[in-house]
């Protein structure tokens, strides 16, 4: 039978003593819906300052309920049931009122407050439940067809740009899950652009573990942070979606339809878009990636990826196909998402840069134009198979095709301190590449009959297939100190390469309850990788054909490598503290095989990767969390013995086979709280980490060619480290009606590297604050608005330099709307920067945006809209930067002003008595 939970929390400071008696307070839950029977309802009276339970009891079979014996005070009685709207109400105990009858407490299922029912209560917005922070969707500004990236852009500690990349408590959220499954993979714009911000329930934040550490309850150090949308239940029957058409000035446009449709378990969807203003696609674009070393073989001639930085124009062309089901009382269930396209992106880009060295300086230009595209295919598919309520297994498979095109061309100049010519270069670089990848993995859980006793295996397989080829043209000329030409550099070259990849990898883990708080997990993988390199590279011959094979740029390795890992960890559970702690031991052996030159490169060695977690419940809204994790970095075995490489003539790799492996260390802290009446959310998150041994560059530069070689070394009497700290604070401010916010972020860091042989310390801090105010009002307007002060400072060793700058962050937005169904929106974002030592001056840059809309037909889903972007013209591409001794300035093309011109339409039939909003 479910139970209805009956939450009492009391607020401000206990006053007065007990009566006699104690004081009571009585009354009788009501289901207003006639669908439940409040029998046993549960009753608790919880201390609202650490939400310690003071008292309790059950309704009884007439679900009356009463507690007594209670102290004087304010108390707030809300009362909660799952999928009936929240109530909530004040009340006092005190020798005038030594008892209180609440009456008849009336539930209502939230599906009524669609139908105008007006009830008295308040939704809670946020609740922290253990590592999880959850949003009451309800209790945010939700305007019909909103999208769920509008519902997010309003919850506290959850930040989204301009491009849909969503950050929250100070990480990238590369997953957003419907209902705890997968909705078009790991794409999270493809799920906040697509669903509708009305048939979210709850929005949940939280790390999602792996597979293993769900299934056993023991944390295995894998943490990715994730949000859940939970669907209400009346939102999982039905059907919505979007078409959408836009054309405006500098041939911009833009073109999407979605289609949706939900049968409670079963789920489909269908997605495509075309357009050139960054706003259409897969997000990220990034291949399927799979496992194992790289055998250091590089990729020579490098392959578009189909990413989008906000560098160039872009264009994309996608369309993609989402279905899941589950059946059989849910012990069957599969997922499975396929996705085609093309991407690509043009522009060009400038970059000056002055490079300190101990011998002088040099200063370059470079101008580079670039037209990249490519075309994908990818398809996944999870089938999950429970056999009984002990055993489970989870079989996963991927695979995709992708075909690159790729072309740059570059102009380079470099002079000498006193202006005098050092070098010129041009470089041009046609590349066309093939990959295919597949993957497979397979999950086994098993609950043996002791209680808390259990054992899973992890296997997974993946292939590769990519190849390439493409020609390399790179003339470079040395000129003296009085600027007179002295020699030439010139590649003319057809390169292929192609790399094949097999890697395996396995984990099992056995879980043995010591006691009831106490808990053993160990866990022993076998991992396997196999890879083959091929890269060829073919001068001109006199006949004109490129079939003169230079053996000093072409190379053949095999690569055999094995490693075995095990580890264990105990794990203590008891009231509301947790603590785990263990450690894994990787032992690796490889062999590199020079299949050309007939040698090959054995090395074995060992990683360690200690770790630990404690976790504290405080209460019911507040949290706190304290991690360490160790881990053994090995050298790359590109940093041991590089392949010979001439794409860049002016910059070479050389090998060190001395390298010794780092060790480092992270230690991370996060609390987080909720106050109801307040509601008052406050994070922070502090984390501090180190390198023992750093592997680091040694850059040695030509001070009168320019010519650079870059070697991998170890730096052992010097140890990098840094500190980040972020905490926000957000409450509603009575009034105002409105919610503030105020966010603050302190960086640190000290790295190290060597420059000709000499050893600079790079010093760098940057600290960010921020005020926000944002106030709705749903049906009339909205309002947000951010500012705070930033600074940063630099600093180098060799050079004896500092440098320091501060600045203001600016961005806001809002919507209103007009009479005539007639909507505007702006939002704008300024920044502004200080000049410093490196750079002679301000920067200061105010991008502008807003809209007009007019809604049609009864139910406003029918929108002509007018858009412009970047109204001032002030998004010019631009950046400066300094890394160690280079100072650096880019300016690159992007998108610019223009105006948009579209008809939107978005259809929704969603659950028997919903109306199409």
């Amino acid at each position: 039978m479910k139970y209805l939970l009956l939450t009492l929390s009391l607020c401000g400071i206990i006053s007065g003593a007990f009566a006699q008696n104690g004081y009571t307070i009585k009354g009788k839950i009501t289901d207003t819906a006639g669908t439940h029977q409040m029998l046993n309802t549960t009753i608790a009276l919880l201390n609202e300052k650490d939400s310690t339970l003071v008292g309790h009891t059950r309704a009884d079979a007439e679900s009356n309920f009463s507690i007594t014996k209670l102290r004087a005070g304010k108390f707030i009685l809300l009362v909660t049931y799952p999928g009936y709207a929240d109530y909530a109400e004040n009340f006092e105990l005190d020798s005038l009122h030594p008892a209180k009858d609440f009456g008849n407490i009336n539930l209502f299922l939230k599906a009524a407050l669609l139908n105008d029912v007006i009830i008295k209560g308040k939704a809670v917005a946020i609740r922290i439940k253990g590592d999880t922070t959850e949003y009451n969707a309800g209790s945010y500004d939700i305007r019909p067809n909103d999208k769920v990236e509008d519902l997010l852009k309003q919850l506290p500690g959850i930040q989204v740009d301009k491009n849909g990349k969503i950050t929250a408590q100070g990480q990238t959220i590369n997953k957003v899950l419907v209902d705890g499954e997968e909705f078009f993979g790991d794409d999270p714009t493809l799920v906040t652009r697509n669903l509708r911000s009305d048939m979210i329930d709850k929005v949940q934040l939280y790390d999602k573990k792996s597979d293993q550490a769900t299934f056993t309850g023991i944390d295995d150090g894998q943490k990715e942070k994730t949000i859940n949308l939970k669907l209400k239940e009346d939102k999982k029957q039905g059907y919505f979606g979007t078409l959408a058409a836009g054309a405006g000035t500098d041939k911009f446009y833009e073109a999407r339809a979605t289609a949706n449709i939900f049968k409670n378990k079963q789920k489909m969807a269908f997605v495509g878009g075309s357009g050139n203003t960054g706003q259409s696609g897969f997000g990220s674009g990034q291949r399927i990636q799979i496992g194992g070393d790289d055998m250091a073989s590089g990729e020579g001639l490098e392959n578009f990826n189909g990413g989008y930085n906000g560098r160039g124009i872009p264009s994309s062309h996608t369309g993609g196909f989402h279905f899941e089901d589950a059946w059989n009382a849910n012990k069957r269930a599969i997922n499975t998402n396929l996705k085609l396209g093309s991407s690509g992106v043009k522009g060009n880009n400038n970059t000056l840069s002055r490079n300190t060295l101990p011998t002088g300086v040099i200063n370059s230009e470079s101008d580079e134009d670039f037209d990249n595209i490519m075309l994908q295919k990818n398809v996944d598919a999870r089938y999950k198979h429970e056999f009984d309520s002990t055993s489970t297994i989870t079989l996963t498979v991927s695979g995709g095709l992708a075909n690159s095109k790729t072309r740059s061309d570059f102009k380079s100049t470099n002079t000498r301190g006193d202006n005098s010519l050092m070098n010129t270069g041009i470089r041009n670089i046609n590349n066309e590449g093939d990959e295919k990848t597949l993957n497979a993995s397979a999950f086994w859980a098993k609950k043996l009959k002791k209680k808390g006793r259990t054992i899973s295996i992890n296997v997974r397989q993946s292939l590769g297939d990519s190849r390439s080829d493409g020609y390399l043209y790179a003339l470079n000329e040395f000129y003296d100190v009085s600027s007179q030409k002295e020699n030439q550099d010139l590649v003319d070259q057809y390169k292929v390469n192609s790399t094949i990849r097999n890697s395996f990898s396995s984990n099992a883990t056995y879980t043995e309850p010591l006691s009831k708080t106490l808990a053993l997990t160990a866990n022993y993988g076998l991992n396997l990788n196999n890879s083959n390199s091929n890269r060829r590279s073919f001068n001109q011959s006199p006949t004109g054909k490129y079939d003169d094979l230079d053996e000093n740029f072409s190379n053949h390795f095999k690569l055999d490598e094995i490693s075995n890992q095990a580890g264990a960890s105990i794990n203590f559970n008891k009231g509301k503290t947790g603590l785990t702690a263990g450690t894994q031991i990787q032992a690796v052996r490889f062999n590199q095989v020079d299949v050309n030159a007939n040698k090959s490169y054995r090395r074995n060695f060992i990683n360690w990767f200690p770790q630990a977690n404690y976790r504290l419940k405080i209460s019911q809204q507040q949290g706190l969390s304290l991690g360490y994790n160790g881990s053994t970095s090995q050298p790359s075995l590109e940093q041991i013995q590089p392949i010979r490489e001439n794409t860049d003539p002016l910059n070479v790799i050389l090998g060190n086979p001395d390298l010794r492996p780092s060790f480092s260390n992270n230690l991370n802290l996060s609390y987080s709280s909720f106050k109801m009446l307040s509601e008052q959310y406050f994070y922070v998150q502090a984390s501090y980490n180190n390198t023992f041994n750093q592997i680091t560059n040694n850059t040695v530069t030509d001070p009168t060619t320019g010519k650079s070689s870059n070697q991998a070394v170890n730096i052992s009497n010097k140890n990098p480290d840094g500190l980040t700290v972020q905490a926000m604070l957000s409450r509603k401010i009575k009034s105002l009606d409105a919610h503030g916010g105020i966010e603050f972020t302190f960086m640190s860091s000290n790295s190290y590297g060597m420059i000709n042989n000499t050893l600079n310390e790079s010093k760098f801090l940057d600290i960010y604050g921020n005020l926000s105010l944002a106030k709705y009002k749903s049906g009339a307007y909205s309002f947000r608005f951010g500012a705070g002060p930033a600074c940063t400072v630099l600093s180098n060793s060799l050079q004896g330099t500092r440098s320091q700058n501060w600045g203001v962050d600016a961005s806001g937005n809002f919507s209103v709307n007009l009479p005539g169904k007639i909507e505007i929106g702006s939002d704008a974002v300024y920044a502004y920067k200080t000049k410093t030592e490196a750079f002679d001056r301000n920067l200061n840059r105010f991008n502008w945006n807003a809209s007009i809309s007019k809604k049609f037909l009864k139910a406003e889903n029918l929108r002509l809209s007018l858009r412009g972007n970047d109204l001032l013209n002030q998004n010019k591409g631009f950046n400066q930067s300094i890394n160690g001794n280079m100072i650096v300035q880019n300016r690159f093309s992007n998108i610019n002003r223009y105006f948009l011109g579209s008809i939107i339409w978005d259809f929704n039939k969603m659950g028997a008595a919903t109306k199409t909003q």
